[in-house]
């Protein structure tokens, strides 16, 4: 059976990140979180002064870029892997809503993604590879043969992000979640650099009312229809 690239984008909390990891130990793919990079990215930048709700020193952290090392390792307990920042799990930490509050400063910066794409497309060289994120099917695997454009309702995905954080123990307030996803889907969708677009030849899924499980199986039809016709 013939291995692809399964490329996942679409606008924040709307369940990729789910759908990806699901894909993946289905067809025994590597999965890899590109958001969780740009977090783990801002999370260095947070913890070293670099970027606040009302400052972000470009220029520092540019130059500190070569301070950065990212790298995923397997958690069979989780059956997917978490990503370490400087050999250091940060899985939990990126996940905050204070990183989710900064991470589109991060990510905007040209420099920071060039780093990272770089990175992503190295992982993606031997294929049989599930990646989600903003760019991976316009920039990161513009050859991918399965792209995936992921899209709900502002409301929807706030609700479903203040379940997350709640259940986490988080104290949270439903509209700062909801501020934070307009102003997330604003600023990713307006950057210079990468912008958040749906690829011409991706399908789109708008799952404001629909369950994982019905996503899982249409996405997998989808699948297995691509992996037959590449042999």
């Amino acid at each position: 059976m013939k291995n692809i690239i399964i490329a996942i984008d679409g606008f924040s909390s709307t369940g990729k990140s789910t759908i990806a990891k699901l894909l993946a130990n289905k067809y025994r793919y590597m999965y890899v979180d590109s958001g969780a990079m740009y977090r783990a990215v801002t999370l260095y930048a947070k913890e070293n002064n670099l970027v606040g709700n009302d400052f972000l020193k470009k220029k520092e952290l540019i130059s500190n870029l070569k301070n950065i090392s990212l790298s995923f390792k397997s958690n069979i307990d989780l059956g997917f892997s978490e990503i370490y920042l400087n050999n250091k799990n940060v899985e939990n930490q990126i996940r905050s809503l204070e990183i989710s509050q900064l991470v589109s400063k991060v990510s905007a910066i040209s420099e920071v993604r060039k780093k990272l794409v770089n990175e992503q497309q190295l992982m993606g060289l031997d294929k049989g590879v599930v990646m989600d994120g903003r760019d991976i099917g316009t920039v990161v695997f513009p050859g991918a043969e399965l792209k995936l454009f992921m899209t709900a309702s502002a409301d929807k995905r706030a609700s479903r992000r203040y379940k997350e954080l709640i259940e986490k123990g988080d104290n949270v307030h439903f509209k700062d979640i909801l501020f934070n996803v307009q102003e997330r889907d604003k600023l990713d969708s307006t950057r210079k650099d990468s912008p958040l677009v749906k690829a011409k030849d991706a399908v789109e899924f708008d799952n404001s009312d629909m369950d994982i499980h019905e996503q899982f199986d249409k996405i997998c039809d989808l699948v297995d229809h691509v992996i037959s016709e590449k042999g």
